[in-house]
């Protein structure tokens, strides 16, 4: 049966006026786009010192990524439960709950943190990391322990600022942070390598968190206590969860699919391994618009259901998707023509030029079906239906994705280019579940649900 969207109840507070998609998506936009060219020069950087260490380097990270995909446990949950909160005017619930996630990514940022360090050669073996590879990318993994944790309280801030429509000043954070990091990472590299690269991240992280906590009291009047670095408060933590657990199952079996097919990418040489990396880096450019237009959809989204306007949510997430798939196209497709040139900003082996080019034009396919996931994910999540994707899409990564890459890059032989196709076939399988899932309107009564608590929530004085 399909449910029609309902617009705001009758006798409700009058909805705030709804933030846009645009305002929201250009500072995210730059923002991820920072992030990923900061990561790019450190590639380069290592790919200048050899291929052995621009793929320690790709290696180390994906493990230290595949860590802190722990931080999504509560990250997923972080956004949707503040933007829904303040859409519906209950500020007092927004503001438990920003104390709360600060509290919960100590833990998990502890957690993670000793995770790289304690376990860095046995998880760099369990990917198959190659012989040249993994005295490079040892130190490397070690030293990215203590920016974990500061990554955590990074990330859990910053979300609170943009559920508030601060994304603005978390976009000068990162340009702080990235400056900072670029002019130490430069100099620190030439004569430490992947150490220096390490030295300069952690410093930046610290500048972040800084800044963090002066736009908190000067921008939110937030004032963080000592309690709030480690106090687990069951409600707040329970409202979290709720999204945060499904949201951070979908996420971790993504990543140990991925892992897996890089496990396979290992096992064909460090030379694939290096391309793998290579056309990763240009990659995370491409998906770049997809990946802030769904943050942005997840922001608006939740801040409709909050205030009950659920026909305003479903037509907004229509225009998303159109928007984003004829731009996925367009840029994925420029970045498959210019690919011998961009390629040879990493190495000067024509094999890795040639393999590489192959798979950015395999990517042109890959991306529209993953802008599907990149937006609809998102915008399931924001309406309270966070259990779907989790359920229906893990399936598709683990067999697909992970078993895909199995079977036709190392059993069938096609090595890079079967790992690519299995990876647009998974998100291409994902992507159309999920907007059949939101085509449907599958998602509205959890969005009625959720406006329900929180117009009850309205009705009982703060405490």
């Amino acid at each position: 049966m399909t449910h029609s969207p309902t617009p705001h109840p009758q006798g409700s507070a009058p909805a705030s006026p709804a933030p846009r998609l645009f305002a929201l998506a250009w500072p995210l936009f730059l923002e991820m786009g920072l992030g990923i060219a900061i990561s790019l020069l450190g590639t380069l950087l290592a790919a200048r010192v050899s291929d052995s260490a621009g793929a320690a380097f790709a290696l180390a990270n994906h493990v230290a990524g595949t860590l802190f995909i722990l931080f999504r446990i509560i990250g997923a949950g972080i956004s949707v439960v503040l933007t829904q909160a303040l859409g519906s005017g209950r500020r007092d619930i927004a503001d438990a709950t920003a104390r709360a996630a600060v509290g919960a990514s100590s833990w998990i940022g502890l957690l993670t943190g000793l995770g790289a360090m304690l376990g860095a050669q046995p998880l760099l073996r369990v990917l198959g990391a190659p012989a040249e590879v993994l005295p490079l990318a040892t130190p490397f993994l070690v030293l990215l322990g203590p920016a974990l944790l500061l990554d955590a309280w990074n990330a859990a801030m910053a979300s609170v600022m943009r559920a508030h429509l601060r994304a603005r000043d978390t976009l000068a954070v990162l340009l702080a942070m990235q400056a900072l990091q670029l002019a130490l990472a430069v100099p620190l590299m030439q004569h430490l390598g992947l150490i220096g690269f390490a030295l300069a991240l952690i410093a930046s992280r610290l500048l972040g968190l800084a800044l963090h906590l002066w736009l908190w009291r000067a921008r939110l009047g937030l004032r963080l206590t000592g309690p709030d670095w480690w106090r687990l408060p069951r409600r707040e933590l329970g409202a979290i969860l709720h999204i945060g657990l499904p949201g951070a199952g979908e996420n971790i079996a993504y990543r140990l699919a991925f892992m897996a097919s890089v496990a396979v990418v290992g096992h064909l040489g460090a030379q694939a391994l290096a391309t793998h990396a290579y056309v990763s880096q240009l990659m995370y450019f491409i998906l770049l618009f997809g990946l802030a237009t769904g943050f942005a959809a997840e922001i608006v989204v939740g801040h409709l259901i909050g205030a009950g306007q659920l026909h305003a949510a479903h037509r907004l997430v229509r225009r998303a998707m159109a928007r984003g798939l004829l731009v996925s196209v367009v840029v994925a497709g420029a970045f498959a023509v210019a690919g011998p040139w961009l390629l040879g900003f990493f190495t000067r082996d024509p094999a890795i030029i040639a393999l590489g080019s192959t798979l950015l034009w395999l990517t042109v396919v890959l991306e529209p079906g993953r802008t599907f996931n990149l937006v609809v994910i998102n915008a399931l999540r924001a309406a309270g239906d966070a259990r779907y994707p989790v359920m229906v899409g893990s399936g598709s990564m683990l067999v697909v994705l992970a078993g895909g890459s199995w079977l036709l890059g190392q059993q069938l032989g096609l090595g890079l280019v079967g790992v690519w196709i299995a990876y647009a076939a998974d998100e291409w399988l994902r992507g159309l579940l999920m907007w059949r899932r939101w085509a449907r309107q599958d998602w509205v009564p959890h969005a009625r649900a959720a406006h329900r608590r929180l117009r009850a929530a309205r009705a009982t004085p703060p405490a």
